[in-house]
């Protein structure tokens, strides 16, 4: 009977009682032209069920019982490759695929996509897209931006043109983990949200988890954006890069130590204030950006390989020598991938990320400086149990320093004082283990538990409110205001103020119908730790965060999920259907009036409220043929409900459930590439969306022969509708097959019948008739841009 249980269990757990012995294939994956490790490439054994996918840096292990096998390797772009294996014995092959493509651009994908559509992987809210694609987009200006091109997909919009972020599934740009080589991001914008940091030319790979988020990562409620840069070429020196009417950018990859690691350098700059001083009205302005890509990485051995990689990037903005405002992000990885054996695929990484921003008001005299950094430690283990059970395991630390604002006087005549924000400081821990189970060959679990851990730190005093309330409600006046101070409470600098504990439960599963069609279901638990203090609708140079702590509790959001998968006429068409709910708790939200500017005690401006969101996400593609692209279709509905609680008074907006100030009914997405021939491509994009909501006033009242505006509830109005339709050409003038250099031209024009969506829509009194009017700000009517990328 004992025998009979330790069966039954170790089959529950993925362990296969073997009749026959069995051996392990492991290896790496790469591109044979520059050495670039393949993430996501198809390795298994044809006509079997053994195979696997391989991970972040290329690596592949697979499990299969003894016997004489054809190796298949396939990914998209590739040339598919056959190699005979005696399996006999655990074996070590590394492989290398061939580009079938004569492309300007590399063609990389992401897991999921290696397959057009995964129907058997149960993680659902998975959206990727080919560098390749990425770069044939329009984009404003002819930058290529990786953020705009997700919104393109379900699920994922933005707050409107010339904002910066993203929202996923009706959560903030807070809400959102960017990292780029494993290190946050906190601003993922160039030009105040014209274009984002991310160099396409340095990518590698890009994913979002939307949906069901891994258990590896945590630390944000709405999703995660994993940027990866590339390695660089291992075994020739190669330039490329491209130049356009506002930016150029160069990438130069090399081989180093006899082709046992590479350098990466990526370089990138905007020129488009060197005109403008040619222009009166704006010869004293500037406005111009830069970024820095670097990675270098070394194989000292075949079990072990060491990365270093960095980004550095910086905006300027300069209004006639009155306004002077600066921000970048600067990151750091070092990186240890070692291979334990043919099943332990370990890394260890230590992080630094550091976002800052500076703001200089000649005309008052003020200097205010502010930033953010963390340092990380990470250590992850991927552990290939056999050839349906997979593991993978962890734990981090992430200590914050928040420096949320220093003002100094600008100038000898400033009658600005000294100021200086208190100093914030939080340590972030947690375990992980998830895994991936093959029950049946049509059933697969994945499920992970995450165990969050974060402690406010010390070296600071925080004010002691009567009744322990930082807001109350004035009757009198109806209106939020401070609570009264009763004393402070001093910490030491490694002292904990207040310590939070989550668990973070995660589940997925997947059926597959038929060999065409499969349904998914999934969970996932979140935790949010940082807060991004901010009561505009888009984010902004100014925006700080701050932590958890005594009064600001930490976001908790569950979202379930559930979706339908098919493919037809041979995988030449995919359907992707989705609906999701998710709550989030303890949403904070400001009072009516808050200033966020300079402020100490910034709890006394906030009530914590609650928000959900739901919807349905549609996504069809059509996959192979000359004509390529996807429409994507979003109904959705995002809200908020923020209560007076023990502060008194009904809350904001009397208590009632209002719109998110990011919240999109509909959202219509359609992308096309047709190839004409191998000299021209063609590809264009349409948008729609539901206006974002604002608050529009509903009356008015004269007081002292002035105006004055009432206003509705809050968010309870919307912009028009937002929509435009973007076209491109791609021009590739004809080459000899041995040369090297390659190039192309690219045609496009952003908002083709120049439709002018409106940003915003103000409401003021009219000095000279006194009445009120309303004006409408748009960012950009009709968009031709020109460039030339080119490789060599």
């Amino acid at each position: 009977m004992k025998n009979k249980l330790l069966t039954y269990l170790l089959l529950l757990l993925g362990f296969t009682v073997m009749a026959q012995e069995k051996y392990t294939l492991r290896g790496t994956v790469k591109d044979n032209e520059n050495g670039e490790t393949l993430i996501g490439a198809s390795v298994y054994l044809q006509g079997t069920e053994y195979g696997a996918i391989t991970n972040e840096y290329g690596f592949y292990s697979l499990t299969a019982p003894a016997g004489s096998y054809k190796l298949f390797i396939t990914y998209i772009g590739y040339e598919a490759i056959v190699q005979e294996v005696d399996l006999n014995s655990d074996q070590t092959i590394d492989l290398e695929l061939s580009p079938n493509a004569t492309a300007l651009d590399e063609i990389v994908v992401s897991a999921d996509d290696t397959e057009k559509i995964n129907l058997k992987t149960p993680q659902m809210g998975v959206a990727q897209l080919k560098t390749q694609t990425i770069k044939e987009i329009p984009a404003v200006l002819g930058e290529v931006d990786v953020i705009k091109s997700i919104q393109m997909l379900p699920g994922v919009s933005n707050n409107g043109e010339g904002s910066t972020g993203f929202h996923v599934r009706g959560g903030a740009a807070d809400q959102n983990l960017v990292l780029l080589d494993e290190a946050i991001i906190y601003n993922t914008s160039h030009f105040f949200g014209f274009f984002s940091v991310f160099n396409a030319d340095a990518i590698k790979d890009v994913k979002l988890y939307k949906g069901d988020i891994p258990a590896e990562f945590g630390g944000r409620v709405s999703s995660v954006l994993d940027v990866r840069q590339k390695d660089g070429n291992s075994k020739n020196f190669a330039l490329s890069g491209g130049i356009g009417i506002v930016s150029s950018r160069l990438t130069a990859e090399t081989p180093i130590f006899k082709n046992k690691g590479s350098i990466l350098v990526a370089g990138r700059t905007s020129y488009a204030h060197l005109f403008m001083k040619f222009i009166d009205d704006l010869k004293d302005d500037k406005l111009a950006f830069y970024d820095l890509n670097l990675k270098a990485n070394y194989e000292i051995n075949q079990n072990n390989r060491i990365y270093l990689s960095g980004y550095f990037g910086r905006d300027e903005f300069i209004l006639a020598n009155l306004i002077t405002n600066n921000y970048g992000n600067a990151t750091g990885n070092l990186r240890w991938n070692h291979i334990f054996n043919d099943r332990l695929f370990a890394n260890l990484s230590l992080i630094y990320s550091q976002y800052d921003y500076r703001i200089v008001l000649d005309f008052i005299g003020l200097d205010w400086v502010a930033d953010i950094e963390n340092y990380n430690l990470k250590y992850g283990l991927n552990y290939y149990v056999n050839d349906k059970f997979k593991l993978n395991f962890g734990i981090s630390s992430i200590l914050y320093d928040l420096n949320p604002g220093e003002v100094t006087p600008s100038n000898e005549t400033s009658s600005i004082n000294y100021l200086k924000l208190d100093q914030k400081r939080a340590l972030e821990s947690a375990a992980y283990i998830g895994a991936e189970n093959e029950v049946t060959d049509k059933l697969t679990v994945q499920y992970g538990l995450r165990l969050s851990h974060f402690s406010r730190l010390g070296g600071q005093s925080i004010n002691q409110y009567a009744n322990d309330l930082p807001v109350v409600y004035n009757e009198e006046l109806g209106i939020y205001e401070a609570g009264e101070v009763v004393g402070e409470t001093s910490y030491d600098k490694n002292e904990s103020i207040k310590t939070y504990a989550q668990l973070e439960p995660r589940l997925a599963l997947s059926y597959q119908l038929n060999d065409i069609s499969s349904v998914k279901a999934g969970y996932t638990r979140s935790a949010q730790y940082l807060h991004l203090l901010s009561n505009t609708t888009a984010v902004t140079p100014l925006d700080v965060w701050t932590p958890s702590g005594t009064f600001i509790k930490p976001q908790l959001s569950n979202q379930y999920s559930m979706g339908y998968y098919r493919t037809f006429a041979d995988q030449k068409y995919s359907l992707e259907v989705e609906t999701y709910y998710k709550n989030i708790d303890n949403r904070i939200d400001y009072i009516d009036g808050s200033n966020l500017i300079g402020n100490n005690t910034i709890e006394t401006e906030i009530l914590n409220g609650e928000a959900r969101s739901y919807g349905m996400e549609l996504l069809l593609r059509k996959n192979t043929g000359k004509l390529t692209g996807w429409l994507g279709y979003t109904l959705s509905k995002s809200e908020q409900r923020t209560l007076g609680g023990r502060a008194g008074g009904l809350g904001i907006n009397d208590g009632n459930w209002y719109n998110a100030p990011y919240d999109r009914t509909h959202d219509i997405s359609l992308t096309a590439t047709y190839k004409l021939n191998e000299k021209w491509k063609f590809s264009s994009n349409f948008v729609f969306q539901t206006g974002r909501p604002v608050t529009y006033p509903n009356g008015q009242y004269e007081y002292e022969d002035l105006s004055i505006a009432s206003y509705s509830n809050r968010n309870a109005d919307r912009l028009p509708a937002y929509h435009r339709l973007d076209i491109s050409a791609i021009y590739t003038p004809n080459r000899k097959p041995d040369k090297k250099w390659k190039g192309e031209w690219v045609f496009g024009i952003y908002n083709a019948y120049n439709r002018r969506n409106a940003a915003s829509i103000t409401f003021g009194q009219n000095w000279q008739t006194g009445q009120n009017e309303a004006t409408r700000t748009a960012i950009f009517g009709i968009m031709p841009a020109i460039s030339y990328n080119f490789k060599f």
